[in-house]
């Protein structure tokens, strides 16, 4: 059973790496995709906000506004869908230890969709995104001994 795991994610992109030994190359155990964090805001709204005449028809009306941009709820529903799947491992008991190396925004963001009992998993941070690094490169800015 390992129970070191390794997140490496962006708000498009999460990949989860084990390692079989504390020096033991990175394996690659999952990828979840999120191919609406790489969409620009005006593609993910289809329409201008609705608007309010104001009371009676008077002038003096507002447009309404959502209170989080599309653009940010898309990173909100990718760190909750990565924070669910850490979540999941941790109950099964896959997950003790846990490093976590994202985007600096993502990083926040998935901090705050992470369950109290995982976050307590965590036990290296680096905000940097490396999503798209081969995984000898990854495994480099990581700490040289994995904790087992």
């Amino acid at each position: 059973m390992k129970s070191t795991m390794i997140v490496v994610a962006d708000s498009s992109r999460a990949r989860v790496f084990t390692a079989d030994s504390a020096i033991a190359p990175l394996q690659e155990i999952e990828t979840m995709a999120h191919p609406e964090g790489r969409l620009h805001e005006q593609n993910l709204v289809s329409d201008l906000p609705g608007k309010d005449s104001g009371q009676g028809g008077n002038a003096g009306g507002h447009s309404y506004q959502n209170e989080t941009e599309p653009k940010q709820q898309q990173v909100i529903d990718f760190a909750k869908r990565v924070g669910g799947y850490l979540d999941d491992a941790r109950k099964a008991n896959k997950l003790r230890r846990l490093l976590l190396v994202a985007a600096p925004a993502f990083l926040g963001e998935l901090r705050k969709q992470m369950t109290k009992e995982t976050s307590e998993c965590i036990i290296f941070e680096l905000d940097k995104n490396l999503t798209q690094h081969p995984v000898e490169e990854i495994r480099s800015h990581l700490p040289k001994y994995l904790t087992h």
